[in-house]
This record gives C-alpha cells, sequence and structure tokens, in this order.
C-alpha cells in the first residue's frame, strides 16, 4: 500500500473558522493513524482577499490546536513550502493547462479590451498576438459528456449529469488558477491520496474528477463532512456569533477541550466524552463519523473544557493558564508558584474557562479588587456589619493555626458569638476578604490567602464601610 498522504488547504482570507480546524482535525487523525503524512497548502489565489496577516494566524491557530505537519510553510520537505501563489509564479498551473488545451480538453477565449466581459472568440490555439497587445485571455475547460460518478466515504456513490456543468474557467486572465484547478494539479503533485472536506464542496468535486481524467491521473478518495450549523440549523457563521478558533482562545478555551469537542461534532467514540483526541489516533475511523449536520452549541463546549480544567494536572494547567495571560496580554500574578498552584486547585472547581479562571482568581493574587454591589447593599452596610469584622479581626489575629481547619474554627467561633446568622457572618467575612459572595470554600480561601493579607483585607473593608456610612448620613 503507497503512503497515506492528506492535505489541510487553507484559504488566508480570515481566520481559522472552528469548522476548517475540525475538518484539519479529522485529517491529521487519519494521517496519524496511518502512519502518513498531513500537509498545509496555503490557497491564497484570490490576491484581493488573501493576506500574509491571516496566513500566520491560521498557521499559529493550527500550532496552538496541536495539528502539527510534516510539509507545508515554515517546514522543510521534498515538496515545500506549498503556497499556490509561489506555485503560480513558477508556471506550474499554465503548464497543465496547456497540456489540457493541446489534448482538446480545454480553450482559449479572448474578451473585448473595452468590455472585459465580452466574449471575442474562443481557439485551442495560443493566442499570442492578442496577450501580447494586452487582452484578457482565459483558459477554460471543456466539459465532455456523459455523466460523472465518485465515491465518497460518507455519502456513498455520487453521480452527476455532466449536461448540469458549465466549461469553467480553470486559468483565470491575471494568470492564477481557479481553485478547481489548482486543488487537483496540487494534489496530484502532492500525491494525496484522501481528501477530507466539508460537503460544501461536493458540488465542486465532478469538476475536479473530470480534471483528473482528462489529465490521465489517479483519483484521491473523496470524503465530505456535513457542515458544523448552528442552533438555526443553517452553516456556522458570524451571524451566530464569534467562529474562530483565535475566539475561542481569547475567551480561555484549552486547545484540548476546543479538539475534544470538535471531535464530538460528529465523531463518536463510544460513550465517553472527555478525552484528549491525541490519545484516540488508533480509534479513528472515517467511516463512523456522522452523515448528519451537527449543531455547534457553546455551552456544551465550555462544559467539555472544564472537564479537561478539572481533570488535568495542576501544573499543566499553570502553564497554560500563563500562556493564556500572556496570549491576552492581562496583568500577570507575580505570587510564588506553590501558592499560584494552591490558588488554582481550589477555583478550578468552579469554572470552565481560563477567562473565567482568571476572574474568579483574581482576589487571590491582586489587592486591586472592588467589592461587589451584592456584597455591599446587602452586607457590608449592614447594622451588623461592623461588630463582626471588628470581631473577625480581633479572633484571627489571636490566630496561630493559619490553616483550614483552624480558620473555620475562628469563623464558626464568630457565628455562635450572636451577632448575626451564620450565613451572614460567613458571607461578610467571604466579601471583606474577596469583594464578592461567590469564591471557593471560605475556609480553604482564607487558609490560602494567609493571616497577614486576611488582617488587611478586613481592615479595608471596615474603613471602606465606615466611609459608605458617613456618606450617607
Amino acid at each position: 500500500m503507497s503512503e497515506v498522504r492528506l492535505r489541510f488547504a487553507p484559504s488566508p482570507t480570515g481566520y481559522l473558522h472552528v469548522g476548517g480546524a475540525r475538518t484539519a482535525l479529522f485529517n491529521w487523525l487519519y494521517a496519524r493513524k496511518m502512519h502518513g503524512k498531513f500537509i498545509i497548502r496555503i490557497e491564497d489565489t484570490d490576491l484581493q482577499r488573501s493576506t500574509m496577516e491571516y496566513e500566520k494566524a491560521i498557521l499559529e491557530a493550527l500550532r496552538w490546536c496541536g495539528l502539527d505537519w510534516d510539509e507545508g510553510p515554515d517546514v522543510g520537505g521534498p515538496f515545500g513550502p506549498y503556497r499556490q501563489s509561489e506555485r503560480t509564479r513558477a508556471g506550474i498551473y499554465a503548464e497543465y493547462a496547456r497540456r489540457l488545451v493541446e489534448k482538446g480538453c480545454a480553450y482559449y477565449t479572448v474578451y473585448d479590451k473595452l468590455d472585459r466581459k465580452k466574449e471575442l472568440f474562443k481557439t485551442f490555439e495560443f493566442p499570442k498576438k492578442y496577450v501580447e497587445e494586452g487582452y484578457d485571455v482565459t483558459v477554460s475547460f471543456k466539459v465532455p459528456e456523459g455523466k460523472t460518478k465518485f465515491y465518497d466515504l460518507l455519502k456513498g456513490e455520487v453521480e452527476f449529469d455532466n449536461s448540469t456543468i458549465e466549461d469553467f474557467v480553470m486559468i483565470k486572465s491575471d494568470g492564477f488558477p481557479t481553485y478547481n484547478f489548482a486543488v487537483v494539479i496540487d494534489d496530484h503533485l502532492m500525491q494525496i491520496t484522501h481528501v477530507f472536506r466539508g460537503e460544501d464542496h461536493v458540488s465542486n468535486t465532478p469538476k475536479q474528477i473530470m480534471l483528473y481524467r482528462a489529465l490521465g491521473w489517479d483519483i484521491p478518495q473523496f470524503m465530505h463532512v456535513p457542515l458544523i450549523l448552528g442552533f438555526d440549523r443553517t452553516p456556522l457563521s458570524k451571524r451566530h456569533g464569534a467562529t474562530s478558533v483565535e475566539h475561542f482562545r481569547s475567551i480561555g478555551i484549552l486547545s484540548r477541550g476546543l479538539m475534544n469537542y470538535l471531535a464530538l461534532l460528529g465523531w463518536s467514540v463510544g460513550e465517553e466524552e472527555i478525552f484528549n483526541v491525541k490519545e484516540r489516533i488508533d480509534q479513528f475511523d472515517p467511516s463512523t463519523i456522522s452523515n448528519k449536520g451537527v449543531i455547534f452549541d457553546p455551552a456544551k463546549l465550555e462544559w467539555v473544557n472544564g472537564k479537561h480544567m478539572r481533570t488535568m494536572n495542576v501544573e499543566e494547567l499553570l502553564k497554560e493558564f500563563e500562556d493564556w495571560i500572556r496570549y491576552t496580554d492581562k496583568k500577570m500574578p507575580s505570587t510564588e508558584r506553590n501558592y499560584t498552584l494552591k490558588v488554582l486547585e481550589i477555583c478550578r472547581e468552579k469554572v470552565n474557562t481560563l477567562a473565567q479562571l482568571y476572574e474568579f482568581s483574581y482576589p487571590f493574587f491582586f489587592d486591586d479588587f472592588k467589592f461587589e454591589d451584592q456584597f455591599v447593599s446587602e452586607y457590608l452596610t449592614s447594622p451588623y456589619a461592623e461588630d463582626v469584622l471588628k470581631k473577625a479581626l480581633e479572633m484571627f489575629k489571636s490566630l496561630d493555626d493559619w490553616s483550614v481547619g483552624g480558620t473555620e474554627k475562628v469563623c464558626r467561633e464568630l457565628a455562635q458569638l450572636g451577632v448575626a446568622s451564620k450565613n451572614k457572618v460567613f458571607q461578610t467575612i467571604r466579601g471583606a476578604v474577596t469583594g464578592r459572595l461567590v469564591t471557593p470554600g471560605l475556609f480553604e480561601t482564607l487558609a490560602i490567602l494567609g493571616k497577614e493579607r486576611t488582617l488587611e483585607r478586613l481592615a479595608k473593608a471596615l474603613s471602606y464601610r465606615s466611609r459608605l456610612t458617613q456618606q450617607s448620613c
């Protein structure tokens, strides 16, 4: 059996869509399972919309997703780097277009100089004179009669009547190839054996197969994967909200969480939902992918991501956390490593993204947090709050056993003084040291914050309460 070779071929006209990331993932999984090659090819023949900025962003997104490639941009190889614009300038596509014209399978079209949409004539002879005089000239494929059939790994036998397909341009007047032509030439020269892509390309496939046959080349195995849909069951797009890999990375989705969720969109791995895709390579079978459209659910993605955050090694979580902070250019905690690990350990239990983790853990790392309005109105300005805070300061100052058990003992003794109910006492202390009413366990929070910081914050809350009550007088 020849080497299995797959490719992912994005156009650098925007950021990497999660649908594209899932397509890349399925290609990557099969290439790795078969010990073959996974190739990246940048299809940048749309000169008006393609940019180097988008290309760099796409490659960075793929790297972040963990989808490493064997040949392609920035990686040496017998064929690379692969950018269609560079291959165009090398004359690769023009040469194969010429061969098709010589075989009578394609022809030149010359257009009027004044009305560039008006055809003057078609010919099988190269219109050298017209090219030299600056006329627009294209090369088009002559669609043969009959039918075009192919076998799709998901859809089975697919058939098109050629009479429904018009002759199509292969080389545009600017000398650049069209998608359907370039993809065939590239896939053949790069020895691609399997083409896994979205089902929106099904209508392109008969044109490509015609080209393969006209050139006398073997046809790769096709698989067209159903598109990812929004809740209205239309293809997922910007109208459904942000859809780029960069967006989900920016809000703190882990790459392993995103890849896990995208794998679930159409691929069944038994009853298990939470897994590392790199540990499921041997289980990947293209034929088990669903042939039905799948709906993208951001809430389910967050749930999957949260599961990873709570089960991964906390050292790994710290690395992901710090990488995300650098990526988003937020303020980096300057705390001792063991302290940070303890904070992440207790904070990750109630969050699903790194952004939520950052917000939830903020009071553990920084003193410039603000008191939530609800805490101020319901607890801090209440008649009992002054006594609770003063008693807390007094009792915590004399506490030597600053552990979870030690802080719990003091908190319970405070509640038994009868100044306020246990819940009100606990919430007043919680809000005073963190600024908020929802935190990790109160006793664990106090133990990790430490005695000095806890006393400073209790005093700060008491002082803030005093200012508020003075202003209201």
